[in-house]
């Protein structure tokens, strides 16, 4: 059963634009033709960066109530994550996430290629590479790869498997906001949660 806790509007549909805007309609659609005609990961995502700039750039088509911190959640610190798309095979999502100042995600991977940009506030962005050969499943070797300041406007790429592992803080005085486009269905999968200090990995929806 997929988790569907971090859909907070009653009225939301299951799939499909949970959040009706001109704006996230261009970048799905954007996306969709790029993944019908470009089969190469990562020159899809570069592809998709103009599109993506666009969405950043734009005012007034996230609501507020997508936007907020969320003391129920179960990433902790007040954390919120809402669902803005969903494909109803499995194949797209996207979502925006918010951690309050001074908060931090869990460190955690994605499991698809994607792009995730900052829409308000500031964040700084930690990458790991795992470095062990994922032969036990509660365990994981973990080293820093890179540490950047994330302003509003800015984003990164996810290509699994390098640069797939990170958190995320919030340096900001306000929350930060950032928007996640994932080549799967975040409330649909199970990814990996980790521990770098104690080696050790777990499941969670993050």
């Amino acid at each position: 059963m997929c988790d569907l806790s971090h859909h907070h509007d009653p009225q939301a549909r299951q799939f499909g634009f949970l959040v009706e805007a001109p704006e996230i309609r261009a970048l799905i659609d954007e996306t969709r033709r790029l993944m019908r005609e470009v089969p190469d990961h990562a020159a899809r995502v570069e592809a998709l960066k103009p599109a993506f700039s666009r969405l950043l750039a734009a005012d007034g088509w996230l609501p507020d109530a997508f936007a907020q911190p969320d003391t129920t959640s179960g990433m902790g610190g007040g954390i919120g994550q809402y669902a803005l798309y969903r494909d109803e095979a499995g194949e797209l999502c996207l979502f925006s996430l918010v951690v309050p100042p001074g908060a931090a995600t869990p460190v955690h991977d994605h499991l698809a290629w994607g792009i995730i940009g900052v829409y308000r506030g500031e964040q700084l962005d930690t990458t790991y590479a795992r470095l062990d050969d994922g032969a036990d499943a509660g365990r994981a070797s973990l080293r820093v790869t890179s540490e950047h300041v994330a302003p509003t406007g800015s984003f990164y790429t996810l290509l699994p498997p390098d640069g797939d592992i990170h958190f995320v803080k919030t340096l900001s005085a306000e929350p930060s906001v950032s928007i996640h486009l994932l080549a799967n269905d975040t409330a649909c999968v199970w990814r990996h949660r980790f521990d770098p200090d104690a080696g050790k990995i777990g499941r969670a929806h993050v």
